[in-house]
């Protein structure tokens, strides 16, 4: 393991930003932030996770700072997500806990999946297994649901909406449960910075996945979801089940909306840690 912070890590000629935070020597636990969300997402449980002897890298994904931002869609593709955290694996040396809210969580289930050496455990957070979710769509009110996948298609007619009318994007994401600062971090730390195109092409590269799939998951894995998620119903947490072959542990927040690392950090980080110790992995030191 590096004994070195991290400020960033590189993938070609792309930059992204880390926030390395906890003991050194400390298990390390990745941080994988979702839409429309960055690093800053998960202060408050990292803060936690550092108390309890974790040391937390908490990266900005690509299309999130304007160093790491590629055009075309196809840069967005999931092989390339995965392989800018396999970089920062690389970096900080492996393997470790990957843990992913929203899209990061999409990323964490799939480099468990398709590079399970790499990966201690997991803990998921909101979205559940690909192939859980894919099968939700036609078995429940999932599709309903994710209306939004398909808006967010077109190339520039969203941003242009959101720049002309943004007090309709601020209410979309209120009524997801997001607070006022939340709404204000979202403007500040990606509208007014790489902006909104980079996000949104992790949607339009959804028809150039890879249609193999990323398997069963075999690491140590817990799922948090929660009952007030207005994007991701119940049928697609109860079907992730069927594909986790190791250790799983499922949560339900109850009363928590989507966004459970700001609503709920501290039930969160504890599943987190419980994880972490599963696994034989340096005990938390609750210091």
């Amino acid at each position: 393991m590096s004994n070195d912070r991290i400020t960033e890590f590189r993938r070609g000629d792309f930059r992204f930003p880390v926030i390395d935070s906890g003991p050194l020597d400390g298990p390390v636990a990745i941080l994988l932030h979702g839409f429309p969300q960055t690093a800053s997402s998960w202060a408050k449980v990292a803060a936690i996770l550092n108390d309890r002897g974790i040391r937390t890298l908490a990266p900005n994904q690509r299309g999130y700072s304007p160093t790491a931002a590629p055009k075309g869609r196809r840069a967005y593709r999931s092989s390339e997500l995965v392989a800018d955290i396999r970089a920062l694996i690389d970096v900080v040396g492996g393997p470790v806990h990957v843990v992913g809210h929203d899209w990061g969580a999409n990323v964490a289930w799939t480099i468990a999946g398709q590079h399970p050496e790499l990966v201690t455990s997991l803990t998921a957070v909101s979205v559940p297994h690909s192939a859980a979710f894919i099968k939700s769509l036609v078995t429940s009110d999932q599709a309903r649901r994710s209306w939004y996948m398909l808006a967010f298609q077109p190339p520039k007619l969203p941003e242009f909406m959101v720049r002309r009318r943004p007090a309709i994007f601020d209410k979309a994401l209120r009524a997801t449960g997001m607070t006022r600062e939340m709404v204000d971090a979202v403007h500040a730390e990606i509208l007014d910075t790489a902006g909104l195109t980079g996000p949104l092409n992790w949607y339009r590269a959804l028809p150039f996945t890879d249609r193999r799939g990323i398997g069963r998951i075999t690491v140590p894995t817990a799922y948090v979801w929660s009952d007030g998620d207005t994007a991701l119903g119940r049928a697609g947490a109860d079907l992730t089940a069927q594909f986790v072959r190791g250790p799983y542990r499922f949560e339900v927040f109850e009363g928590a909306s989507h966004w459970i690392p700001d609503e709920r950090p501290a039930e969160l980080a504890q599943v987190i840690v419980e994880t972490i110790e599963s696994t034989g992995d340096a005990q938390a030191t609750g210091r």
